[in-house]
C-alpha cells in the first residue's frame, strides 16, 4: 500500500504565492507520473500540471506561467509553486502518482486533498 500526504494549502490574497508538496511512502518501487489536480465547488476535477519520471511537464492553460511543477525522485515527492494567484485559482488540490509497488502492479493513488483559497 502507497500512502500519498500534501501540505501548503492555505488562505492567500490575490497575487500571493503558494507552494504546495506531496510525499509518498509505502511499498514503492518505481513511481512513473506524478501530478496536481484541483477541484472548485460544483465543477469537476481538473488536471493542473503533470510531470513524467525524466522531467517532462504539462501544464492546463489557465496556469502556464504562473505554477511550476517539480519532482524529487529520491524523496518520492512532488512540489507545484504557485505564483501570481488568482481568486479562480481556489480549489482543493489533490496529488495523483502512478506508483509501481512491483515490478509488474501498478495503480494510481491519489492523496486526501489541501484547500487552497485566494481572496480578491
Amino acid at each position: 500500500q502507497v500512502q500519498l500526504v500534501e501540505s501548503g494549502g492555505g488562505l492567500v490574497q490575490a497575487g500571493g504565492s503558494l507552494r504546495l508538496s506531496c510525499a509518498a511512502s509505502g511499498s514503492i518501487f518505481r513511481i512513473n507520473a506524478m501530478g496536481w489536480y484541483r477541484q472548485a465547488p460544483g465543477k469537476q476535477r481538473e488536471l493542473v500540471a503533470a510531470i513524467t519520471s525524466g522531467g517532462s511537464t504539462n501544464y492546463a492553460d489557465s496556469v502556464k506561467g504562473r505554477f511550476t511543477i517539480s519532482r524529487d525522485n529520491a524523496k518520492n515527492t512532488v512540489d507545484l509553486q504557485m505564483n501570481s494567484l488568482k481568486p479562480e485559482d481556489t480549489a482543493v488540490y489533490y496529488c495523483s502518482m502512478t506508483v509501481q509497488s512491483t515490478r509488474y502492479t501498478t495503480r494510481v493513488y491519489w492523496g486526501q486533498g489541501t484547500q487552497v483559497t485566494v481572496s480578491s
